[in-house]
């Protein structure tokens, strides 16, 4: 029976495995929606520089995220591996552009502290941890935070 309990504890979290740039991120499964190829995207007057835009969504209207500007990360040109993933988060839904999605994960440690490998960095607000699988790094993103609109007070 004590083997039983180990077991259900070490099951871990599945995570959906993205590339941007040369970095691996993550996010969890349990927020994602769907995993789209690259369509036309309507840009939107006056709207944040990280909103690319919207796509038509079977019918509803989709904002997307260009996530390396969003996380200040420099400008690649798109290719035939570029995805859109769709996420929900409460009831928002949105989707983030990124540059080809690798696969699905179970990370079985705690991600990492954020704060510790960061040293307090600006952009270390958008970042949940870093996840270790057999030495594979995945930056786990904070999806309400990025998503969500800056909290800035200036």
């Amino acid at each position: 029976m004590a083997n039983e309990e180990n077991n259900a504890v070490d099951e871990g979290i599945q995570v959906v495995a993205f590339k941007l740039r040369d970095e691996e991120y993550g996010l969890s499964i349990l927020n994602v929606q769907e995993i789209r190829n690259l369509t036309d995207i309507t840009r939107v007057p006056f709207s944040a520089d990280f909103i690319k835009g919207v796509i038509n969504l079977r019918g509803s209207v989709l904002p997307v995220i260009d996530l390396k500007q969003r996380l200040g990360l420099e400008q690649t040109p798109y290719t035939e591996k570029t995805r859109i993933v769709t996420v929900t988060v409460d009831d928002l839904h949105v989707g983030m552009l990124v540059d080809a999605v690798t696969e699905v994960i179970t990370i079985d440690d705690k991600p990492v502290d954020p704060k510790k490998s960061l040293n307090g960095k600006e952009n270390g607000k958008f970042i949940s941890g870093i996840g270790n699988m057999d030495g594979r790094l995945i930056i786990m993103l904070d999806l309400p935070e990025i998503i969500g609109m800056p909290k800035e007070g200036k």
